[in-house]
């Protein structure tokens, strides 16, 4: 296997600290919902506001988002029909919760797999459909998990 560059190994630790390994600042996304009931990821503060189930199923989404980009991939793959803000639960069951759950879960490790093998050299383009380079497209990803963490945590603390 070929070694990667200190700029996309940099970009891949940032990305993992965000979802899934330990880090500094606390509580990534994945960690936000382990755990959870399908009670507690069903709940709203108020009606018509997101719960943290669409939360967590909009991040999956902009992984998708930016995986598809670096890839130069058409539209319209994603698993769900629609962009950005999916409405949750349309099946209020424990399964369709976990199935999401695992959606968060593949696509994210779609996403890192595309940065893990995207060429260095082209890390300050920018890719079509995209307003910001590949670099800060990256980054970003990273920014937003840990954005909606803290939101999920938030609503946690609002259900005690």
């Amino acid at each position: 296997m070929a070694r990667k560059s200190p700029e996309i190994q940099l970009l891949l630790d940032i990305i993992d600290q965000a979802y899934d390994h330990k880090a500094w600042h606390g509580t990534n996304l994945r960690g936000s919902v382990r755990g959870l009931t399908l009670e507690q990821a069903s709940w709203r503060p108020v009606p018509r506001r997101h719960n943290i189930w669409e939360v967590m199923v909009h991040a999956a989404y902009w992984k998708y988002i930016v995986r598809r980009r670096l890839l130069g991939e058409k539209r319209g793959s994603f698993a769900l029909k629609g962009s950005n803000w999916f409405k949750r639960p349309l099946r209020a069951t424990g399964d369709a919760w976990e199935e999401d759950i695992a959606l968060l879960e593949s696509t994210h490790r779609s996403m890192r797999d595309a940065v893990a093998s995207f060429p260095q050299k082209r890390l300050s383009a920018t890719p079509a459909g995209s307003k910001v380079s590949n670099v800060q497209m990256i980054y970003g990803i990273s920014s937003h998990d840990l954005y909606h963490a803290g939101q999920i945590q938030l609503l946690k603390r609002l259900q005690q």
